[in-house]
């Protein structure tokens, strides 16, 4: 089916903003691509150099440019459980390049930190610009000009942007991502949020919230609720990088191996020296971007991917804005009910139908383009399918069904949650911020009450503790965008808003930071810009000022006289103690170099 019409009119809109950006890009993708890899040309030092550790047979075959050589990065480490898999996948990619005829190396490896680990510690401050960081240890791993293809190994929040920009920095070679799985499902997640809440309320002690956070996150894979690290798996997919039905199958199965084998000879499959060649930076065009905002919008994934879909989209060439996002979100309908936006985790999504559901029922209405290529071949209706073991432990694939496993947590497009997607932009007089309502109840889309103004988390959290929050308020927490110190997830804000709420209050969070891939029930407009350290309106918010955010008009206001706002100096914060500590020092370039959040909050912009 031809895609819907206001799918077609925002994506030929993109087209047109992006045309001399996507051009420019894409003559120097083509002409890498006609210039190499070609490790014949190598000096035989260089060459020496690349294969020194590599068997007789490799080195010769390295030699020449006959046999393909597939570059691995790998975000392997072993805190991170869902990092933790990837220890054996380099052996697993080696032996199956080989099966296939050619050859892998591990080209590099990059870092991984976990947001979860890092909540509320200074450690966050370096989170959102480790996106960044990872993309340059990515291409320092590919710079050596040894491969015809590169597989990357990673899952979670920063990590698979940051390896997006850099598959597409080094577009003219074929880019497959692996994933490594969801752990298996333990402690039900809303179980979990509850014992947050209590513990936040002083009525659970230390031992009881490690103990049902330790059942939450207890194994191998990844957290298993939607945030980002899952929403990455997703966009993944539906943007074609996996191999179909790839992203959410648990780590340590049959399937998974099965399927990392068959990612490594596909990725062998469509070099230059084939006749299938797909070099990431062709296959990623306008439509394949759109399709990922299409799959965040319909399964209410991450708001952390309104800064790192246009960050990726601006790796290709392409210009993608929040008001691309907003209108998208218009007329896609919400068909996941995940964790935080339902009780569901991603293993019971996938269980309902999961991707190849997701993909077929959106593809019915027109909301996805067919037309795109994959790391598979081309259009999108190849990725309808669940994969499954054959008899010879082989990947198999049967079409998905035409009813969802669990219409609590998928739902067919005829009948979908909700009309429209879960992600909004919301502009006013505080400037331009997004907003995500899939979570939130519908009485709670529009708050009008007095701000409260914080320069902190912690300063919130203790006027919450004192019993000084009772009372409908919108929270204002500023300096905590990308200039001021790094942009960090402000998720630990999320019980004590969620109890002020469940209290009977009217609460909101208005902030220049982020939330977490979880951020879920109370309203937040959040990534507001211009920031309060460059002056923006935000700043400029006192104490007692009404604000109003409203999720129905997508506007964002301080009803304040506006001669009178505009005349009051901006506020301002010492920030000293966020330059050094944890590594924050050496970040100072990225937060003094940074880009706005609506351009993705890039050093690279």
């Amino acid at each position: 089916m031809a895609a819907h019409s206001s799918i077609e009119a925002i994506t030929a809109r993109i087209v047109e903003r992006s045309r001399p950006h996507r051009e420019r890009y894409l003559e120097r993708v083509r002409g890498a691509a006609s210039r190499g890899p070609h490790r014949s040309v190598l000096s035989c030092g260089n060459l020496a150099h690349g294969f020194a550790v590599c068997s007789p047979a490799d080195k010769d075959a390295l030699a020449g440019d006959v046999i393909p050589n597939l570059g691995i990065i790998t975000a392997y480490n072993d805190m991170l459980s869902a990092h933790q898999p990837y220890e054996t996948f380099p052996a697993i990619i080696r032996e199956a390049a080989r099966d296939a005829g050619g050859i892998a190396q591990v080209a590099g490896g990059v870092p991984a930190m976990c947001d979860g680990v890092t909540q509320g510690q200074p450690g966050m401050e370096l989170s959102l610009f480790s996106r960044d960081a990872i993309a340059m240890a990515a291409g320092i791993g590919l710079s050596h000009n040894m491969f015809d293809a590169a597989v990357f190994l990673g899952v979670c929040d920063k990590i698979v942007p940051g390896l997006v920009i850099a598959a597409l920095s080094f577009g003219h070679l074929p880019a497959i991502f692996i994933p490594a799985g969801p752990m298996t499902t333990g402690l039900p997640n809303d179980e979990k949020s509850r014992i947050r809440q209590l513990y936040a309320e002083g009525k659970v002690g230390r031992a009881e919230l490690l103990e049902a956070e330790s059942k939450s996150y207890h194994g191998p894979g990844t957290c298993t609720f939607y945030g980002t690290a899952n929403s990455n798996q997703m966009l993944m997919e539906i943007m074609g990088f996996h191999m179909p039905g790839a992203s959410f199958i648990n780590p340590g199965t049959p399937l998974r191996e099965a399927l990392t084998r068959e990612a490594t000879k596909r990725a062998l499959g469509i070099t230059a020296l084939g006749n299938e060649f797909t070099p990431a930076g062709e296959m990623i065009d306008e439509r394949s971007i759109v399709n990922g905002v299409v799959g965040l919008h319909a399964t209410g994934g991450s708001t952390n991917h309104t800064l790192h879909l246009v960050a990726m989209a601006r790796a290709a060439g392409i210009h993608l804005t929040w008001q691309d996002i907003s209108e998208l979100s218009d007329v896609v309908p919400l068909l996941a009910r995940v964790y935080p936006n339902g009780l569901a985790d991603v293993n019971h999504f996938h269980a309902a139908g999961g991707m190849g559901f997701l993909i077929k029922q959106l593809l019915k209405t027109g909301m996805l383009h067919d037309d795109v290529r994959t790391v598979f071949g081309h259009g999108l209706g190849a990725y309808t399918v669940e994969a499954k073991l054959d008899e010879k432990g082989g990947v198999v694939r049967e079409p998905a069904g035409e009813e969802s496993g669990d219409a609590k947590v998928l739902a067919r497009i005829e009948t979908p949650f909700q009309p429209t997607g879960g992600l909004k932009m919301l502009t006013g007089n505080l400037g331009k911020a997004v907003i995500k309502i899939s979570a939130v109840k519908p009485e709670r889309h529009i708050i009008e009450a007095p701000a409260i103004v914080f320069h902190d988390q912690q300063t919130l959290q203790d006027a919450f503790k004192d019993g000084h929050l009772n009372k409908d308020f919108v929270a204002v927490v500023r300096f905590q965008g990308p200039k001021a110190n790094g942009m960090p997830e402000l998720h630990r804000l999320t019980p004590p808003l969620g109890v002020l709420q469940d209290r009977g209050y009217k609460v909101a969070l208005v902030t220049d930071g982020r939330m977490s891939g979880a951020s879920g029930k109370v309203p937040a407009a959040i990534h507001i810009t211009p920031e309060a350290c460059d002056g923006g309106p935000i700043s400029r918010i006192q104490d007692g000022d009404i604000v109003r955010l409203d999720a129905v008009a997508g506007t964002l206001e301080v009803l304040v006289d506006a001669a009178e706002f505009a005349a009051r100096q901006p506020a301002t914060t010492n920030l000293d103690e966020n330059e050094f500590g944890m590594g924050r020092d050496l970040f100072a370039v990225f937060r003094r170099n940074t880009g706005t959040a609506d351009n993705g909050a890039s050093v690279f912009a």
